[in-house]
């Protein structure tokens, strides 16, 4: 190439050399009369300036022979580009595959299991929360206009049936009692006297009035007994406990004014509670009364709780578009608390299923993968679907096939060497 140019040079330099020497002369003049020029110019520039212009003629005489010497060297050399493969390997259905070349996993930490297929019950999942069992809780209200006078049982006191709630100053009561005092001497007079049974049966009659009426204010039949035996009236109605539970709200204070109907406090027994669940509208066919719901709560991981369907919905609620589903729950160890979060299984069948340890599955997201071993140094994490048995194994349904090798342990560790690959 560079002999090429030179042979060029030489041929151009040979058919300009007589229109060279044509204009030499004038040329020649005139060169000299810019030189000239040029000079003076120079010499007219002060020092400072005549050192600037010398370094930039420096500067363009290098720039000049860079570029002659560029375009006669050769500079298309080839230049040989490594490639490295990727250690991380997606495939369209969002499995990836990882290879990791030298590298020997702990067997201590990352624990394979070759993946079988055993009978698992297919479950449906019910959220809901526990509430108070309605059929054993009460209100307890004003039967009669009235004033608090004391208040013997707070919010969370552990009742039993008959225990005193509160005390009432009641007008309509003392009135009452003297009706029944007043009927019961009537009576007792009457009965010494043969000739008046006539009498005696109306005084009977208004006696048993004035206690009912004494009952429907909220007397006991022990009040009433009193009330007859001493012959003397109370002076303020005490309104007990129609239940043995709990005092799960108290809505008055003392001194309070109340109107006939105005609640005094709500009353439950903790030991009976309801779970109240939601079922989806595409597993509501398969719920029927008397199924049995294992409940489990954040508060006890590994412990189970029992509860029946007694009820179901008529209708699906507009608004979450699920069908309320109610069961009995028995809370005589105490450990229950109406309001929690519970998360309801109920069986409907019997299914083939890969089962593996909670530690086998990863959670990202609202998906779930499980990392399988596919050779010495690769392994895949595979997409699946199933559902929790319980608290420490997992049904895998689709995603893992029999015989596959699933790591059991450290799949989390595992995974973060895909998430670092993938980023």
């Amino acid at each position: 190439m560079k002999d090429k140019i030179l042979s060029f040079l030489k041929q151009l330099s040979e058919k300009t050399k007589p229109i060279l020497n044509k204009g030499a002369h004038h040329g020649a003049h005139h060169a000299k009369a810019a030189f000239s020029g040029l000079a003076g110019l120079y010499w007219n520039l002060s020092p400072h300036n005549r050192y600037r212009v010398r370094l930039a003629a420096f500067a363009f005489a290098i720039l000049s022979v860079g570029i002659v010497v560029g375009r006669l060297t050769n500079v298309n050399r080839t230049v040989k580009i490594e490639s490295s493969g990727k250690a991380l390997k997606v495939e369209n259905s969002g499995v990836l595959e990882l290879k990791l070349p030298g590298i020997k996993l702990n067997p201590e930490i990352y624990v394979f299991k070759a993946a079988e297929k055993v009978e698992v019950p297919v479950n449906i999942k019910l959220p809901g929360r526990l509430a108070f069992n309605a059929e054993k809780s009460k209100v307890l209200s004003a039967r009669a206009p009235g004033r608090v006078e004391r208040i013997y049982a707070f919010d969370g006191a552990l009742v039993d049936v008959g225990s005193p709630i509160v005390e009432l100053y009641s007008p309509e009561f003392l009135s009452a009692q003297q009706e029944y005092l007043l009927s019961s001497k009537t009576a007792q007079v009457l009965e010494t006297s043969k000739t008046m049974s006539d009498l005696l049966g109306d005084a009977r009659i208004t006696q048993q009035a004035a206690a009912n009426r004494m009952r429907n204010l909220g007397a006991s039949d022990g009040d009433i007994k009193s009330i007859e035996s001493t012959g003397k009236t109370q002076s303020n109605l005490i309104m007990r406990s129609p239940l043995k539970g709990v005092v799960v709200k108290r809505n008055v204070e003392p001194g309070s004014a109340l109107n006939s109907g105005d609640i005094i406090a709500t009353l439950a027994d903790p030991k009976q509670l309801w779970f109240l669940g939601n079922v989806f509208e595409q597993d509501f066919r398969m719920i029927k009364q008397g199924q049995k719901i294992v409940l489990h709560l954040e508060a006890y991981p590994d412990k189970d709780f029992v509860a029946y369907a007694n009820y179901i919905a008529p209708t699906i609620d507009p608004q979450t578009r699920a069908l309320l589903i109610r069961a009995d729950v028995d809370n005589s160890e105490n450990l229950l608390r109406p309001d929690m979060f519970v998360s309801g299984s109920l069986t409907t069948g019997m299914a083939d299923a890969i089962v593996v340890p909670q530690s086998a599955i990863v959670r990202i997201r609202e998906q779930r993968f499980a990392i399988i071993k596919v050779g010495e140094e690769t392994f895949r994490r595979v997409p699946v679907k199933g559902y929790d048995l319980n608290s420490k194994s997992f049904a895998i349904t689709e995603g893992v096939e029999r015989g596959w090798q699933v790591l059991t342990e450290g799949a989390v560790l595992l995974n973060d060497r895909f998430a670092k690959q993938e980023d």
